[in-house]
């Protein structure tokens, strides 16, 4: 297997608190990893310091063959191969859809206007709202700015992509749309890491199951094996509390 992302023994603080503790793991190309824990437990910290939107003191990260420093070309490499998508979709207000879209390809990538533009009609279809490339995202749900904000991320055409809760934000009944994107992603192959609540959806898309807590990885492994038969009582304890909410 090819490790795609790879942590070896990563610290990060803030101040004096220590987010992260000594934290290891590999994500092969492909492989589509659910990270879970109680709030403050560091997932979030974690997958920012996967494309360095926070800078981790110790340890080591590697990201498709680049080791995570604040040298800009590598800052550059690393922010077009790895795509995240936000708990609170991030999106431009004064844009519309489309031209959400197509600021980073244009500005990062250097795609002409009409290419762009393709290629964001391409992903807008891709999430199934192409009728909504001319609104402002005032004008759209919560469930349809996240599609936005994930199709926006696909236009950097990344080898990796992250997503931070991002269905926390919103409506029970938008969820399940944004899933059912997340899912058809994880379908056609795409290397993921997703931190989320989402039980079901982890059960039925991860390869590979993380439960965090105190800024530790406490256990990984094979999602079927983690449910059926979690090895720390602590994750046990945890998912029963979320099946059961």
């Amino acid at each position: 297997m090819v490790a795609l992302i790879s942590m070896r023994k990563v610290s990060k603080f803030f101040d004096t608190f220590q987010a992260l503790k000594d934290v290891s793991l590999d994500v092969n190309l492909g492989e589509k990893v659910v990270i879970c824990g109680p709030s403050g437990s560091g997932k979030s910290t974690l997958i920012r310091c996967i494309n360095r939107l926070e800078a981790h003191e110790q340890g080591e990260i590697i990201v498709d063959g680049v080791t995570l420093t604040d040298d800009k070309a590598t800052l550059e490499k690393i922010r077009g191969n790895v795509g995240m998508v936000f708990q609170q979709f991030n999106l431009f207000p004064h844009l519309t859809v489309l031209e959400n879209l197509t600021l980073g390809p244009r500005r990062v990538l250097g795609l002409d206007p009409k290419a762009a533009e393709e290629r964001a009609m391409k992903y807008l279809n891709r999430v199934r709202i192409p009728d909504q490339a001319d609104k402002l995202p005032r004008q759209l749900s919560g469930g349809q700015q996240q599609r936005v904000a994930i199709a926006r991320s696909l236009c950097m055409e990344p080898r990796i992509l992250l997503f931070d809760e991002p269905t926390s934000a919103l409506d029970p009944e938008m969820i399940a749309e944004v899933l059912d994107v997340m899912s058809e992603l994880a379908r056609d192959g795409m290397t993921m890491v997703v931190v989320t609540h989402e039980m079901g959806f982890a059960r039925r898309v991860a390869d590979k199951m993380v439960f965090m807590d105190k800024g530790q990885i406490v256990e990984v492994g094979p999602t079927e094996q983690v449910f059926t038969a979690p090895k720390s009582a602590r994750f046990g304890a945890f998912i029963q509390q979320i099946l059961n909410h």
